[in-house]
């Protein structure tokens, strides 16, 4: 039996399942999921589901990452809400290429761990899987694994076996809906153009669960925690002097109260250069590769191959910025005379982030 699989919290307790019900099949999974968005998540939510097929001895396919074809597919249907007509279409595209792959490498019959996950409609699911591997020849196996306590024994499950729990679906307009809902923003769609990895990110995520792998292959015990702390993105920023764009670098945790304002330099003390609004500072390059240790030879080279996070945070501190100041700090190839632009947009905000504790 073919079973397509969505994620590692429902496939391991899925597929424990199918084996108790189905104890003469060969199950095959395959991991069909091109509309997890970022690709981060995708490789996070495939690593974890690797590890959980080679935990139950299972083999795995993986199938196209063709996610600008899903794209394609879902226009025009963005604004959708959960279980409407986007993740009909959703299901579609994913049922046609696992009954496709069923037919392919001979299974007679298909299943989906969706049919497992509480937030999708199993009429849904029945219908259209029905429908598509009618089209290929295989029979499309419907079971409820749900109820009678079947949730709650999932999620103890999940725990027990250390399985990553994502905390949305998997596709970008799902996730922008609910965190609309959720009043936050959707940091999971940041991408940085410099590939820094940024706190409490799917990067960040993805390092902690390679590191797992490793973990356990040599033996070692560890926890996964979850830690309360302020988090912050950058959107967009920049600093003109006579509608002049100049190269700027802004540190991470600069927030303003209003995202656009002008003024001048009113005093230098100790290599800051303190701006007469928002509390804003600014540093040479100079004074930025002293106190970090570095040496770039322009601004432009530190937007693009910046330091790890924790350097600038290390420059933020020694520049007499405590841990708890969100004063604006912004370096510059020099700090120049007369009135100058300033434009952060920028969100410091509650969050959670997963860390990973040796025993």
């Amino acid at each position: 039996m073919l079973v397509h699989i969505c994620c590692s919290v429902d496939s391991h307790f899925f597929l424990q399942k199918l084996r108790e019900d189905f104890p003469d099949e060969k199950l095959v999974g395959f991991f069909y999921d091109p509309n997890i968005h970022p690709y981060s998540e995708y490789r996070l939510r495939l690593l974890d589901v690797q590890r959980s097929c080679d935990r139950l001895g299972i083999d795995l396919i993986e199938g196209p990452y063709d996610f600008e074809r899903w794209m394609q597919a879902v226009k025009g249907y963005e604004k959708e809400p959960e279980k409407g007509a986007r993740c009909e279409i959703c299901f579609d595209r994913r049922f046609e290429v696992s009954a496709k792959k069923a037919q392919e490498i001979g299974e007679k019959r298909m299943t989906t761990t969706l049919l497992v996950s509480p937030k999708k409609s199993q009429e849904q699911l029945k219908r259209t899987g029905e429908r598509f591997a009618k089209d290929y020849g295989v029979e499309f196996v419907h079971v409820d694994y749900r109820s009678g306590g079947g949730t709650q024994l999932q999620q103890r499950i999940s725990k027990e076996e250390r399985l990553y729990r994502q905390d949305y679906c998997g596709c970008m307009f799902g996730l922008t809906i609910q965190r609309e809902q959720q009043g936050t923003i959707a940091d999971e769609l940041f991408s940085p153009l410099d590939g820094n990895v940024l706190p409490g990110s799917i990067e960040e995520r993805l390092q902690i669960y390679e590191e797992r792998l490793e973990l356990e292959a040599s033996g070692r015990d560890y926890r996964i925690v979850r830690q309360k702390f302020l988090n912050y993105r950058l959107k967009f920023g920049w600093v003109k002097r006579k509608k002049e764009t100049l190269a700027s670098y802004i540190l991470p945790y600069s927030v303003m109260k209003r995202r656009y304002t002008n003024g001048k330099v009113e005093m230098e003390m100790n290599g800051l250069h303190w701006f007469n609004r928002e509390e804003i500072r600014l540093m040479t390059l100079e004074r930025y590769n002293l106190l970090s240790g570095e040496s770039y030879t322009s601004v432009k080279a530190l937007v693009f191959n910046p330091p790890p996070f924790e350097t600038d945070m290390r420059v933020r501190e020694k520049a007499g910025l405590g841990l708890w100041d969100l004063s604006p700090m912004i370096v510059l190839e020099t700090v120049p005379e007369g009135k100058l632009e300033i434009l952060i947009e920028s969100e410091a905000y509650r969050d959670v982030r997963e860390k990973l504790v040796l025993l």
